[in-house]
């Protein structure tokens, strides 16, 4: 089975038709720059561009940075507040002219690296973070993935915790990895007492410098990257959508 996974988030969307059978990318993963001025039928433009560069016409998987209901997109913190309330399945396949499944980004993160990356065969409670403009969480125990909202978690002077650990808050405030890994120990420790994973699996595009700040997290459970890096959202929106058909 193919499908063709897009993974939208706060800077750009990024996706590629997958071979859902194996996770592996059928082409090389196609990127468009997007920010949070664009309006849904702006960023579905972009959407529709991204699926006529790959010539696609059959299952399309969409992972949103915002918690998803069936196809309803009700939150929407780091791009257009006008996606509240959005039927994204109709949005995007009305531009892309194919049938649209939607998820959130880091629950379709997660439904990869339970597949075939970090999490496979793995069947306690484990706990995905993924680290870019915000922050995506699921949980997943048995391998079933449960999409979350813990990057809006109440953190330090109530404000949302991915505006104090963000990998984009790293570099807009110009902290070192031992300052930002901190801040990112601390959460995890508070994670660590709500949900108790005994799984750690840390994405987005900063898990590929991993090495740089793991070692200022020190969690009791075990903690790896994510296997598919910054692509484990295009795998698992394409898993979601040959799931959904």
């Amino acid at each position: 089975m193919k499908a063709l996974g897009i993974d939208i988030g706060g800077s750009a969307i990024k996706g590629a038709p997958v071979d859902t059978l194996t996770g592996n990318l059928l082409a090389e993963r196609h990127r468009i720059a997007v920010d949070k001025t664009m309006t849904p039928a702006q960023l579905a433009g972009a959407v529709g561009e991204l699926s006529a560069h790959f010539k696609w016409r059959g299952p399309i998987g969409v992972g949103f940075p915002g918690a998803v209901e069936d196809a309803t997109i009700w939150t929407s913190a780091n791009l257009h507040p006008k996606f509240v309330g959005c039927d994204g399945a109709k949005l995007f396949g009305k531009a892309t002219g194919c049938p649209v499944a939607m998820i959130n980004d880091a629950a379709a993160a997660g439904v990869a690296e339970m597949h075939f990356g970090a999490g496979r065969g793995f069947s306690g409670k484990a706990l995905l973070l993924t680290l870019g403009t915000g922050v995506g969480s699921a949980l997943a125990y048995q391998g079933v993935v449960v999409p979350l909202e813990l990057g809006h978690f109440s953190w330090k002077h109530g404000k949302s915790a991915e505006k104090h650990i963000a990998a984009s808050v790293r570099e807009e405030k110009d902290l070192n990895w031992k300052e930002w890994g901190g801040r990112l120990r601390d959460y995890i420790a508070e994670m660590e007492r709500l949900l108790w994973p005994e799984l750690i699996i840390i994405g987005g595009g900063v898990s590929a410098k991993h090495a740089k700040f793991f070692k200022y997290i020190k969690p009791r459970a075990k903690l790896v990257p994510a296997e598919f890096l910054n692509q484990a959202g295009i795998v698992g929106a394409a898993l979601w959508a040959v799931e959904k058909k």
